[in-house]
């Protein structure tokens, strides 16, 4: 198969998997959040750090290793395999005794067994992170969406069954591991690589050396990116916690929803033309506007129509969180651009580099924390805008070099796609103000507005000949 005919299929099945995905989650996440309280959903937010540092040094960025490396074979796949599954059992153990005194800096006494149960993920996944990766590395993205949807149905029926029955945090809890489980048994069945009784030292060693600046990369990330978790969390009630991981959650979701098709196909698709700058950039380019140009208006639009959102999904108990999730809306922009950026300095092996510069940008998110939280959660939350701007500028400067696409360039090419956005967004806010404000259906009144600041973006910008408009109007008539 053709790299063309590879990436649009791993481009549809990757559209399969994460939308099937995100439409079955989201709709469980409805029914959630009408039978759990905010608090319960931000118990949960308050170990999510801890979810992720265990998955973070489990697969210590091997994986990522495996997928980019050429000429593999079973060994590398088999030591790396031992090394996750002994590492979750030791990581497993290391939270284990440490869960009494994260709940003691949260101070809530019930996060100690919530920590020890959820936990058990770590060795499970531990079990199906090469099957994964082996996948991925294939572009088989169809056998990928095989197993996820079926998990996904499971564990989200025992979540609703549980919290239908008053089980509480403790329905999210088992919702999760069900699920992981079923990934798990199914990727076993479905793969049919099996590990061989082998830990090839040199092996490890090839694939440590540039998979740890990964892994302390991502630890850093995840720990700077659960920062605000982590303060609320400390300083407010479960109840904040949890409108602002509702809000984040939302504000994610389209996000992830476009930029995470493309980046699971982009990065071996990125991989496999990485000596090839021209054809790179361009390739690069072109995935970079059409992400920003679909993800903008769909963030500026459901920051505007917030209050009627929130009150018809999740009902008038998480209006709270609109304040935030409108404020994020503006990190949401540039999130797909931050993981472009980076994706190029893997691709071209320059980890440590990726390392660097996470420890850089981490050093400016401590400092407009300490300023910030003397603001209080709009303080923090305005502050992370700050921060994602900065890290923009950061992220563009250095991957353009390696592309020769440097950071005015890329500003230049976004910077009438968001400008665009945010015009479109201030019209419909005055119109919803002022004409709509009062139609009493929410429904109706979020159609309304979003239908017109679609059709009004996506003339604005046919009528301004942008490059995005006219490649999606050709994949359109193509299809």
């Amino acid at each position: 198969m053709s790299l063309k005919k590879q990436a649009l299929s791993g481009v549809f099945w990757s559209s399969t998997q994460l939308f099937g995905n995100q439409f079955i989650g989201f709709g469980v996440s409805l029914i959630l959040a009408r039978l759990l309280l905010p608090s319960e959903f931000g118990l949960i937010a308050m170990i999510g750090i801890f979810i992720g540092l265990g998955t973070a040094l489990i697969n210590s960025g091997l994986t990522q290793s495996l997928i980019r490396s050429e000429n593999l074979d079973d060994e590398d796949f088999s030591t790396v395999f031992f090394f996750n599954l002994g590492g979750s059992i030791i990581i497993y153990s290391i939270i284990y005794f440490v869960a009494p005194f994260i709940a003691t800096f949260y101070n809530q006494e019930v996060l100690t067994l919530i920590v020890r149960v959820y936990c058990i993920v770590f060795i499970i996944n531990a079990f199906s992170a090469i099957q994964i990766t082996r996948l991925t590395k294939m572009m088989d993205f169809k056998t990928q969406m095989k197993v996820s949807i079926p998990s996904l149905i499971i564990g989200s029926s025992v979540g609703i069954y549980m919290a239908y029955n008053d089980y509480g945090v403790w329905s999210l809890v088992w919702s999760s591991i069900t699920q992981t489980i079923a990934g798990t048994l199914q990727l076993w069945f479905w793969s049919k690589w099996r590990p061989l009784w082998v830990f090839n030292i040199a092996k490890f060693k090839y694939h440590f050396q540039y998979g740890v600046k990964l892994m302390l990369s991502g630890i850093l990330d995840l720990i700077f990116t659960n920062a605000y978790t982590i303060i609320i969390g400390k300083f407010f009630a479960p109840a904040q916690v949890g409108f602002y991981n509702r809000a984040e959650t939302l504000q994610m979701l389209p996000v992830r929803s476009i930029s995470s098709i493309i980046t699971k196909v982009s990065f071996p698709l990125f991989s496999s033309i990485q000596n090839d700058d021209v054809r790179l950039k361009s390739i690069y380019k072109r995935i970079m506007q059409m992400v920003v140009f679909i993800v903008t208006p769909s963030l500026i639009l459901m920051a505007v129509m917030a209050e009627p959102l929130f009150r018809l999904l999740f009902t008038e108990k998480w209006l709270p969180a609109v304040p935030y999730f409108q404020i994020l809306c503006f990190n949401g922009i540039l999130y797909p651009i931050h993981s472009y950026n980076l994706q190029i300095l893997n691709v071209k092996g320059r980890s440590d580099l990726f390392l660097k510069l996470e420890i850089f940008k981490k050093i400016i998110v401590v400092l407009v924390i300490l300023v910030s939280f003397q603001y209080g959660i709009y303080g923090l939350l305005y502050g992370s805008v700050l921060t994602s701007v900065i890290a923009f500028f950061i992220n563009t400067h250095f991957s353009g070099k390696f592309l020769n696409y440097p950071a005015w360039e890329q500003t230049k090419d976004l910077l009438p796609i968001i400008s665009l956005g945010i015009l479109i967004g201030a019209v419909i806010y005055f119109l919803d103000r002022n004409f709509t404000c009062d139609i009493p259906n929410d429904f109706f009144r979020i159609v309304l507005g979003v239908s017109l600041g679609g059709v009004v973006y996506i003339a604005a910008a046919y009528l301004f000949k942008m490059n995005s408009v006219t490649e999606l109007i050709h994949i359109i008539q193509r299809k």
